[in-house]
């Protein structure tokens, strides 16, 4: 690669289908909903799985202690729910969207640029700050908006805070990035459909986090949540779109959480 064909390659996004050349509409949904299922089918696999290998070595460990084997506690759901969700981030892209030479190449490149990492950031505390006041004047028309995982990590930010840390600000984007932006939105992306893209895979974000439900807060807030859930994931997959690099929204979700999470650690520990 010479000189000149460098720059273009660092200031020009990955190759992705332009409007001439998407791929039929209903053929582009057909692949998406197959990489959907496929993280749901791995996803339920891999729980499944290590929930039973889990069980064995407690059971084992209490017969060998004389005990009792015990439930799962909330680290050990946390646990479960990190190697599974990396496990499928992994073979996603592994085997349906693993990076080509130019991607690679046109993402060290963006990534060397600073305006890169300001626009992670900026969106990253831009949509925590509207997702507190969307929750704040929610609040005030007598809904509550708390995430159905709220009490699962409070519960763990009492005993291990660190490792809740660990989780909401690293691991949870890496995975996440992956799966929602690299594998759905990218997949649309690269076929020619990325408006479309952008609010499904924003739509996919938001039911892993908080699925349609009458649970003890009602309806009401259940699509309140998934709503905002909606937005981050389309904030995110914009950010990768307009960078070509997914350690940008990486980055910018990695401060969302951490700014929400100082928030509710102040809100605990005022």
């Amino acid at each position: 690669m010479t000189a000149a064909d460098q720059e273009r390659a660092a200031t020009s996004p990955p190759r992705n289908a332009g409007p001439s050349a998407r791929v039929p509409l209903r053929s582009a949904l057909g692949a998406f909903a197959w990489d959907v299922c496929l993280i749901v089918a791995l996803m339920i696999a891999f729980i499944v799985l290590l929930t039973l290998l889990w069980a064995m070595a407690s059971g084992v460990r209490a017969a060998m202690q004389g005990g009792v084997a015990q439930p799962a506690g909330a680290v050990a759901q946390l646990a479960l729910i990190v190697l599974a969700s990396a496990g499928v981030a992994w073979l996603l892209y592994a085997f349906r969207r693993p990076a080509t030479a130019g991607e690679k190449f046109h993402s060290r490149a963006m990534a060397r640029r600073p305006r890169t990492w300001w626009l992670a950031a900026g969106v990253g505390a831009g949509m925590f700050l509207l997702i507190t006041l969307a929750t704040f004047a929610s609040r005030q028309l007598g809904l509550v908006p708390d995430p159905s995982n709220q009490a699962l990590i409070r519960e763990i930010w009492q005993s291990h805070p660190l490792l809740l840390a660990l989780f909401v600000v690293v691991l949870a984007p890496l995975y996440e990035e992956v799966l929602f932006r690299r594998v759905l939105f990218g997949r649309l992306w690269a076929q020619g459909w990325p408006v479309l893209g952008l609010w499904l895979s924003g739509l996919a974000f938001a039911c892993a986090h908080e699925l349609p439900s009458l649970g003890r807060h009602g309806l009401a807030n259940s699509l309140l949540l998934m709503g905002l859930y909606t937005l981050l994931g389309v904030a995110f997959a914009w950010v990768y779109r307009r960078t070509g690099t997914l350690a940008a929204p990486i980055v910018a979700h990695g401060l969302n959480n951490a700014l929400a999470l100082g928030v509710m650690a102040l809100s605990l520990n005022g």
